[in-house]
This record gives structure tokens, sequence and C-alpha cells, in this order.
């Protein structure tokens, strides 16, 4: 039994090369791994993050779409 929680999350990416060219298994392999987001959890857990310092990210980025979905509500400066 695995002390981690996640390891079956990414056990499944794996891909049956077969008769077919390596530079398909590739490709298919490499849109697989974007799907499941390894290497975006990879890049997160390199450093420790401060729960704080996740917590001010995670709003500056919705304070962020918020501003951007108001934005593209507004007509353009040309019609008022």
């Amino acid at each position: 039994m695995s002390r981690n929680k996640n390891f079956n999350k990414f056990s499944g990416t794996s891909v049956v090369v077969g008769d077919k060219p390596i530079n398909v298994a590739l490709r298919k392999f490499k849109q697989k791994v974007e799907e499941a987001g390894i290497l975006e959890e990879v890049k997160a857990r390199m450093f420790f993050e401060k729960p704080t310092a996740v917590r001010k990210r995670k709003r500056a980025a919705a304070v962020a779409r918020w501003k951007k979905k108001l934005r593209e509500q507004q007509l353009p400066k040309s019609l008022y």
C-alpha cells in the first residue's frame, strides 16, 4: 500500500505502441500527460509554498478573472 494518496492518480498514463510509429505513440503520450496535469503538479511541488501564499495567489487570480470578465462586458469607448 502506498503512502501517497495521489500515487494512483497518474499511474494510468501509458500508451501501447504496438505496430504504430514511435512518433505517434510519443505524441499520444505527451497528450495524455498534458491532460492529466502531471507536469503542472511536478512544477508546483518542486518548492514549498506556504498556505498563505497559495491563498493569496489564488485570490489574485480570481480577482484578475473577475476584472477581465467586467472588461469584456463593457461597451467600447467609441460607443459612449
